[in-house]
């Protein structure tokens, strides 16, 4: 007699139960599941927009309100994506708005005052916002001293220091080719006309490599026997951020044409994906955010990464104050004012943890554009600043709230 065990006789050696075959169905909606888990704060998003367009009766969609989401809040992302960072290692910094002010103000006085070429202004406020990350990040990585006091000092510092280069004065106007950074507009390459086709080309481009590249890590998953989504879903995805990107691209260029502003973050957001995603210095981030001691013993040099974050963010809070300037057209002793709460809000309400260790570039992005969206919703609706900022303060407390249940739903203490 054959030792083979038949279909028939396995529920024997199973405990007497039978493993049925996996259900297409329970698959499908076990991924969607997951799915809406993952991406919790992106259908937050939707639903804000969806919200205030309803009580807005569509006035939050119109062509030219999406265009300003992206100009009048693109100094938040551009300090969101920085800060995000600088929170994945398990710090803070209180300072960015000041340094924001510092180096629009000093902005001012180079291609104002002094009359310095744009691009030479533009690169030495770069170079001064380096210089702050600096001497930020010294007394953190290297002194030992917690990165809330040594920004909070820097808050204060850099506040007075805008006001000394100011003179308590506003500095503008500034030169066309340094406003369009703020207030610039990529179209008429192929002529005036009422559908910008350029913005529609990028969109269509953006499409294919998004398309190109989720095919390309589906198949590659499945070749290395890693569990996909069901096709259907995964068609079905893609074709809702084809159709988003789509709506967005129209409005653009039914409006004026790609902001510059949407084009810098657009580049920012590229590198510091894969800098996060696919570096050796992101996975460090991750770990010393994740375990300090852990990673210090590994051999992750925690100083010298630690020093490079605020470097980094110091780079990136002088080019958010370059892009607030020159959208106002005026370096003035009120910029900068409550940046640091805009960009810490950013980076927790699209999830980061306030332990440090978890967080992405593109969850602060969406954050932020969460907070645009309420500030565009709200001011449509002809609410106070008063209100803004209390509805504004409910969402980071919920947005935290939820990170706080979610940990200890899943055990974590």
């Amino acid at each position: 007699m054959s030792s083979t065990q038949t279909p028939a006789n396995a529920e024997t050696a199973a405990g007497g139960q039978i493993n049925p075959p996996e259900n297409k169905f329970t698959s499908w909606l076990s991924h969607l599941l997951a799915d809406l888990g993952k991406n919790g704060i992106f259908l937050a998003l939707l639903a804000v927009i969806l919200f205030f367009t309803v009580v807005t009766d569509g006035i939050l969609l119109r062509p030219q309100n999406i265009s300003n989401l992206i100009v009048q809040n693109g100094y938040i992302l551009v300090l969101a994506i920085g800060m995000v960072m600088i929170i994945i290692a398990g710090h803070i910094d209180l300072s960015v708005g000041s340094v924001a002010a510092f180096v629009g103000a000093c902005s001012g006085v180079f291609a104002v005052s002094w009359g310095l070429p744009w691009w030479l202004a533009i690169i030495m406020s770069l170079a001064i916002g380096a210089l702050v990350g600096m001497w930020q990040g010294f007394w953190i990585a290297y002194v030992g001293i917690p990165a809330f006091i040594v920004t909070l000092a820097g808050m204060l510092i850099f506040r007075g220091l805008a006001l000394v280069v100011l003179g308590n004065a506003n500095i503008g106007s500034f030169p066309t080719e340094y406003r369009a950074l703020g207030n610039g507009f990529l179209n008429n390459v192929f002529g005036d006309l009422d559908l910008d086709p350029l913005t529609l080309i990028v969109a269509a481009i953006a499409v294919v490599a998004l398309i190109v590249q989720q095919f390309r890590t589906r198949s590659g998953r499945a070749k290395y026997g890693q569990d996909v989504e069901p096709i259907v879903w995964f068609v079905a995805k893609l074709a809702l951020i084809t159709i988003a990107i789509g709506f967005f691209a129209y409005a653009l260029a039914s409006y004026k044409g790609i902001p510059v502003t949407l084009i810098v973050l657009a580049v920012l957001v590229l590198i510091y994906g894969i800098i996060m995603n696919r570096s050796v210095f992101g996975r460090h981030v991750y770990a010393i955010g994740g375990n300090r001691h852990a990673a210090e013993l590994s051999g992750i040099k925690t100083r010298k990464t630690d020093f490079l974050l605020f470097v980094n963010m110091g780079v990136l809070a002088a080019l958010a104050g370059l892009i607030f300037t020159a959208r106002l057209n005026l370096a003035g002793p009120k910029a900068g004012d409550g940046f640091e709460l805009e960009a810490i809000s950013a980076a927790f309400i699209g999830g980061a943890a306030v332990q440090g260790g978890v967080g992405t570039i593109g969850g602060a992005i969406i954050g932020g554009l969460i907070i645009g969206v309420l500030n565009n919703g709200m001011s449509i609706l002809g609410l106070g600043i008063e209100w803004q900022q209390a509805v504004k303060g409910l969402v980071l407390l919920l947005a935290v709230a939820f990170d706080v249940f979610n940990k200890r739903r899943s055990g974590g203490k």
